[in-house]
């Protein structure tokens, strides 16, 4: 059985906190900022937790079983 490959773009967007949850950035917070609000833009700054849905595959993806 070959090894699993990781995901070289998942690598760069993921990561997994000690806890073993998984972490990414905020979307729509790269450019165009001059129209959204302050607040807005504050809340961008924040990382985030990986929906439930998509965590499996993310997992996958950075060869996490």
């Amino acid at each position: 059985m070959p090894k699993t490959k990781t995901h070289s773009a998942s690598k760069k967007r993921f990561r997994l906190t000690g806890s073993g949850k998984l972490v990414r950035r905020r979307a729509f917070s790269s450019h165009l900022m001059e129209h959204k609000s302050s607040k807005r833009k504050r809340g961008f700054r924040k990382n985030t937790g990986v929906a439930q849905a998509d965590a499996k595959g993310v997992r996958r993806l950075l060869g996490r079983r």
